[in-house]
């Protein structure tokens, strides 16, 4: 195999299993009540499941931990992030454009903070 066949091959790789989890995981969110969780499961899982099925099959266990931990500090953040964007949205008065600016720069501030709290602690 020459260079660029490896890299088209890998592409072709992660959209058969980006594809069959975001698939499979649509279907789990169809299955399940209230119907609001459909795009919670099509979404989050899938990805984190397809990129870490990748990193294994290319970087071994140990890389794939590190990854994982990480997923699960960044959980944190979206939290935050989500809690944000809920408390704006009750609040017709506030303009968009700020909820998601202030939902961002929360984010973004937790993810830092998390990141550089933890970084020897999680791994790189």
């Amino acid at each position: 195999m020459h260079p660029g066949e490896d890299v088209i091959a890998e592409v072709l790789l992660r959209f058969v299993v980006g594809g069959v989890l975001v698939s499979v995981f649509a279907v789990v969110g169809e299955l399940v009540a209230p119907k609001t969780f459909s795009g919670l499961f099509g979404a989050a899982p899938s990805v984190g499941i397809a990129t870490l099925a990748l990193a294994f099959r290319k970087d071994g266990g140990a890389a794939v931990a590190i990854e994982a931990r990480w997923m699960l500090v960044a959980t944190v953040a979206f939290v935050v992030y989500s809690t944000i964007c809920v408390g704006f949205c009750r609040h017709r008065a506030v303009p968009v454009w700020l909820g998601a600016t202030a939902a961002w720069i929360g984010w973004f501030v937790v993810a830092a903070g998390l990141w550089y709290g933890l970084h020897d602690v999680v791994g790189t």
